[in-house]
């Protein structure tokens, strides 16, 4: 399929498919609605649907197989009740390395450790970072393999547990053997488990990158000390509206802290699987995210 961009559809319709993606209406609600840009595209309402859905071999920038990685299954006992018995992910590592290196967490969006969240966990690899991507859906039998499953079989795992999941996850990277300072980075719905992280953990997480994710209270804010760099797109109003209280409230707290807002970018623009894809804003911010993980996960260079 052709790979089309957000400027080739209305901003409704995006911000229609992005209601769709959040749970807000149903695929049946979606299509109904989507009709009107159909008729005036020459399409058909499920064609739009397929040209705004995840081509996930668009999300390739490592393969699997690259040499420069080594990548491997485990799972993490996250003990019950609190949490949903263990969650399983994707552990990658380079296989260079001599010395104890940082470990960031990646946390998926809303359907699961899908082969983009994979895709960036080899990324920061590549860069000498250890990456673990734990799947919320362990519980459920894991990621299917398609996001609309991914996407019902979310909604039927608890939260709580889940959250206490992904922490479990954070816990067990830390103290990993030949491991160093601990970061985490999360898109959509794990850009707000990353501040989640941030909020629980203390002083335990060194350094927060969420992408255009939800913003704790004033009060739990409160409680992070970890340096955050949040990222945000301008077109994203649902969850940007957010980032000025979420600013003042780090001020507050005392907390290192940057945040950017993208210029006519969409939420999900860092994902590279779908036309919400923006080059300049995700290329620009993966490189911030990599920079100030380097300022805070290692020990400054000696002179």
């Amino acid at each position: 399929m052709e790979r089309k961009k957000a400027s080739d559809f209305p901003q409704e319709l995006l911000n229609l498919f992005d209601e769709y993606v959040h749970g807000g209406i149903s695929r049946r609600t979606f299509l109904n609605r989507a009709q009107k840009f159909a008729v005036v595209g020459g399409v058909t309402a499920t064609a739009l649907f397929e040209m705004l859905r995840p081509n996930y071999a668009w999300a390739v920038q490592v393969e699997k197989n690259d040499s420069r990685i080594k990548a491997e299954s485990a799972t993490v006992p996250s003990p019950s009740p609190k949490g949903n018995g263990s969650i399983a992910g994707y552990l990658v590592r380079p296989v260079t390395a001599t010395e104890k290196l940082p470990v960031v967490l990646v946390i998926h969006e809303n359907r699961g450790l899908n082969p983009y969240i994979e895709d960036v966990a080899r990324r920061l690899a590549i860069t000498n970072f250890i990456a673990f991507a734990p799947d919320g859906l362990t519980s459920v039998g894991g990621y299917p393999g398609d996001d609309e499953k991914g996407a019902e079989l979310f909604a039927q795992v608890d939260r709580p547990k889940m959250l206490q999941d992904f922490l479990a996850a954070a816990a067990w990277l830390k103290s990993h053997p030949g491991t160093g300072k601990l970061g985490a980075v999360g898109f959509c719905f794990g850009g707000g488990v990353v501040n989640q992280l941030a909020v629980r953990m203390g002083t335990d997480l060194s350094a927060a990158v969420p992408f255009y994710g939800s913003q704790p209270s004033a009060e739990d804010t409160a409680t992070i000390k970890a340096p955050l760099l949040a990222q945000y797109g301008e077109l994203d109003k649902r969850i940007t509206s957010g980032w000025p209280a979420f600013d003042e409230a780090l001020t507050r707290a005392n907390v290192p802290h940057e945040g950017y807002v993208y210029s006519g970018a969409n939420h999900g623009f860092h994902n590279d699987t779908t036309p919400r894809y923006d080059e300049a804003a995700a290329k620009l911010a993966w490189q911030r995210t990599l920079d100030w993980l380097n300022k805070y996960l290692r020990a400054p260079k000696r002179v």
